[in-house]
C-alpha cells in the first residue's frame, strides 16, 4: 500500500516560530549562593591547616572535622579572639579534655589562679602563653591536633563571642522603637548634641 505523503508547505520568509529564550528565574531575595566560603588569607600555614582539615573532612565521618574546616574558611570578623578566663570557665570539670578555638587566645589579668589546661588555637598572644605553660599546661597547634585526636575526640570546641564588636551595637531596630536596644548614631550624649530619636 502506498502511503499518502503530505505536500511539504512553502516557507513563509518572514514568520519563522519565535525563539524562547532561557532566562534566570530569580525571585525576591536574589539567587541562592551555594558555594562554600572559601579563604581568603594570605597565611601560609592557615592555607596548610584548610588543605589538612579538607582532607580530613572528606575522609572520616567525622562532624568535628567539617567544623573546623569551616570556621578555618571564615573571615577575620567571624574569628573572634576568646580571652583565658572564657576558656578556664568552660573547662571546668572537663579534666583531659582539649579546648579547640578557631582564633587567637588571649590573656586575662583578672584571672589570678589559672587551672592546668591544654588549649588549641590558631594563634596565642605572648602573655597567653606564658600563662598556661606557667600553670603546667599545653599550647597546640591544630595540626599537632589532628595527629592527637583526627576525629576530634575528647575535645571542647569554643569560640569567641561574634557579636562584641562595637559596629554590632548599631545593628538592628531603630533606636527609639519600641523594645530597640539599638545604639544611637550621634556624636556624643549631652545638651549640646544631636538626639538620635527614630
Amino acid at each position: 500500500l502506498a502511503q499518502a505523503v503530505a505536500p511539504a508547505r512553502p516557507a513563509v520568509v518572514g514568520l519563522e516560530p519565535p525563539r524562547s529564550k532561557m532566562g534566570i528565574d530569580i525571585e525576591a531575595g536574589g539567587r541562592v549562593w551555594k558555594r562554600p566560603r572559601v579563604t581568603k588569607s594570605e597565611n601560609p600555614y592557615v592555607r596548610l591547616l584548610v588543605k589538612l582539615y579538607r582532607f580530613l573532612a572528606r575522609r572520616t565521618e567525622s562532624k568535628f572535622n567539617k567544623v573546623i574546616l569551616k570556621r578555618l574558611n571564615m573571615t577575620r570578623k567571624s574569628k573572634p579572639p576568646c580571652s583565658l578566663q572564657k576558656v578556664a570557665k568552660q573547662m571546668e570539670g572537663k579534666d583531659g579534655k582539649i579546648a579547640c578555638i578557631v582564633g587567637t587566645v588571649t590573656d586575662d589579668k583578672r584571672l589570678y589562679e589559672i587551672p592546668k589546661l591544654t588549649v588549641c588555637a590558631l594563634r596565642f598572644t605572648e602573655k597567653a602563653r606564658a600563662s598556661i605553660t606557667k600553670a603546667g599546661g599545653e599550647c597546640l597547634t591544630f595540626d599537632k591536633l589532628a595527629l592527637r585526636s583526627p576525629l576530634g575526640k575528647g575535645t571542647v570546641l569554643l569560640r569567641g563571642p561574634v557579636k562584641a564588636r562595637e559596629a554590632e551595637k548599631y545593628f538592628g531596630l531603630a533606636p527609639g522603637v519600641p523594645g530597640s536596644t539599638t545604639k544611637q548614631r550621634v556624636r556624643s550624649k549631652g545638651r549640646k548634641f544631636e538626639k538620635a530619636r527614630g
